[in-house]
Parts: C-alpha cells; structure tokens; sequence
C-alpha cells in the first residue's frame, strides 16, 4: 500500500508539474466577448434607469454586482466544461490552477467592497477603480499560463482604473466609466484568445 500511494503521490506530482508549464485554454473567447457586451449593456441600464447612482449607491453596487456574478457564472460554467474538452485527463488540475491565479483579487474585491460599503460609504466613488486595479491584477497573475498579449489587457484595467480613481469624485459612478473599461478589457481579452487560438491551429 505504502508503493501504491507513493506511486500515486508521484503521478499527482507529475499531473501538477505539467499543469504549470502548460497554457490554460479553458477560457473561450465568444464567452469573453459576451460577458464584455454584458458591462456595456448594464452601462446603457444604468444610463437610463439610475441617472444619478451618486445619491443611490447601494442601487449602483447592486447594478454591477449582479453584472460581476452573471459573467463570473458564465465564465466558470463555459471554462469547466471547455477546460474538459481541451485538457482532457489534466482538465480538473488546470481549472484549479486558473482559479487559484484569480480568485485572490476577486476575493480581494468582494470584501473590500463589503468593508467600504459598510463602514465607509464616502468612499464608495473610488469602488469602480478599484474593481479595475483588481481585475488587471487577477489578469497579471494568470499571465504566466496564458497568451503573453494577455499582459495588454492587465496593463488595460490598470489604466481605467487609476484613471477613474483620478477623478475623485462623484463622476467616478457614471455608467461609462465601468461600461467602457469593462466592454473594451473584455473584448480585448476575448481577440487575445482568439488569435492564440489561430496561431496554435496554424502551427498544429
């Protein structure tokens, strides 16, 4: 029994060491591309339906907390299930790493947003940059198994971000400046993908 789970032991070893030096291509770009249209199309709502989000905050954080738990909801089914398809045997190793690059800066964001929405309300402008900052962080850790282009699309949710931050006031809850970072970020992540997946086809 003890070579037996030695055996396996190693074999789990192995599974891993080769789920790290292999490129996650869990993530499908029409998914992406959707969950762009998603941001832009919860922008438009907001332009229409909560034309002053300033004085209704917690109406604002609601908006785009249901766009955040469609789209992660999305992304995770369609990355199981994809993840199965491409990754075969090493499929549930691969998916686990994916999460564990993300999920700090997802994690990050969710209690950060209960913390200031909570105990400091004043500061619930900064929340729409601060989502950005987090996800081009989350974008940043998971470069090391994916496209290297990848890195445009962090560099592209740093730069939103710090920009709606450098507005510093109520602006910051203008249906666009999530809309747009988060529309464009997602289509520029969905072409990253695509054309990795095309240069991949070529070279096979």
């Amino acid at each position: 029994m003890d070579d037996l789970s030695k055996a396996l032991g190693d074999i789990g070893s192995i599974r891993r060491q080769m789920a790290r030096s292999t490129e996650f291509r869990g993530y499908g770009p029409a998914t992406l591309a959707a969950t762009g249209g998603i941001a832009l199309a919860a922008a438009c709502a907001q332009a229409v339906w909560l034309t002053d989000a300033a004085l209704h905050p917690l109406a604002y954080l609601s908006i785009w907390g249901v766009v955040a738990v469609v789209s992660g909801a999305t992304i995770g089914a369609q990355m199981i299930s994809r993840s199965h398809r491409m990754h075969s045997g090493m499929a549930n190793e691969m998916i686990r790493m994916a999460v564990e690059q993300f999920f700090p800066a997802i994690g990050t964001g969710m209690v950060l947003t209960a913390v200031i929405a909570s105990y400091a309300t004043s500061a619930l402008w900064m929340m729409p940059g601060l989502w950005q900052i987090l996800s081009g962080l989350g974008i940043f850790s998971s470069c090391r198994f994916l496209p290297r282009a990848m890195t445009f699309a962090g560099a592209w949710y740093l730069m939103t971000g710090l920009f709606s931050i450098a507005l510093a006031d109520d602006r910051a809850f203008s249906p666009w400046v999530m809309g747009v970072p988060y529309g464009v970020g997602q289509f520029l992540v969905a072409g990253v993908l695509y054309c990795n997946a095309h240069e991949v086809s070529d070279e096979g």
